[in-house]
């Protein structure tokens, strides 16, 4: 009597499951240890207790950070004040001949009055500040322009990672689309480890966290099948990373 389309399936299922059955035990024999079938206990969950107590110096996450940012292709400035910033800026955007400038609309960038002293330095130069215009095209105006200027929420010196938080006026198309960025990293926002700024969002809860968590080591990197790596093709392909105070 030939089987039934249930009885075909089911013999499919249990040959499966010995397959799979033996498959398991000749990899735990190569490991040297029995079958094992349940899963087993975690100790604990999250980063273990010496890694939560790790934490350098101010003079050690510095250093840290610009070895990391720069060993990526980033480039570094230890500035002592926002003015000493504004100068690096203006004159680096004067030295690149930038036509299109775009920031973030902070009062922090806008203290720096960067669009006076350009117009001084460089009349042909346009800085427009992220959302001033509602009827604005600004993520076109961000992939047109040659540099972007953000204000970084965190750093993070063990990966070299700088963190930008989306809002309103602080769109990620400033950090991510300009040719060329500057990121004003104010030196207590400058943390050992990811984790500290990571659990500041699990304590903030879901509803508090913003619309987008960018974290940026360095410039734009992409690699093809061949490993062949290129830079600036899908982000700013020149980034400076300031850390200021």
């Amino acid at each position: 009597m030939s089987e039934t389309h249930e009885q075909w399936l089911a013999r499919l299922a249990e040959q499966s499951k010995a397959k799979q059955e033996r498959f398991m035990k000749d990899i735990a024999a190569k490991l040297r240890h029995p079958r094992m079938t349940e899963k087993p206990v975690q100790p604990y969950r999250g980063a273990p207790d010496f890694w939560q107590a790790f934490n350098w110096s101010q003079e050690e996450k510095e250093a840290q950070f610009i070895d990391n940012f720069q060993s990526v292709g980033g480039h570094t400035a230890r500035l002592a004040s926002m003015e000493e910033a504004k100068a690096f800026i203006v004159n680096k955007t004067v030295e690149l001949g930038a036509k299109y400038i775009v920031r973030q609309n902070e009062s922090e960038l806008a203290a720096l009055e960067l669009e006076e002293e350009l117009k001084r330095r460089l009349p042909e130069a346009e800085l427009k500040a992220w959302n001033t215009d509602e009827e604005h095209a600004w993520m076109a105006e961000a992939a047109q322009a040659d540099i972007g200027i953000v204000m970084a929420d965190h750093a993070v010196a063990y990966t070299g990672s700088i963190t930008v938080l989306s809002a309103n006026n602080k769109g990620r198309s400033v950090s991510l689309l300009p040719t060329v960025m500057f990121f004003i990293i104010p030196v207590d926002r400058l943390h050992t480890r990811l984790g500290e700024v990571l659990g500041g969002f699990d304590q903030a809860g879901r509803e508090a966290l913003p619309a987008g968590i960018h974290f940026i080591s360095g410039p734009s990197r992409s690699s093809d099948i061949e490993n062949d790596l290129t830079i600036g093709v899908h982000g700013p392909g020149v980034v400076y990373a300031l850390l200021v105070g």
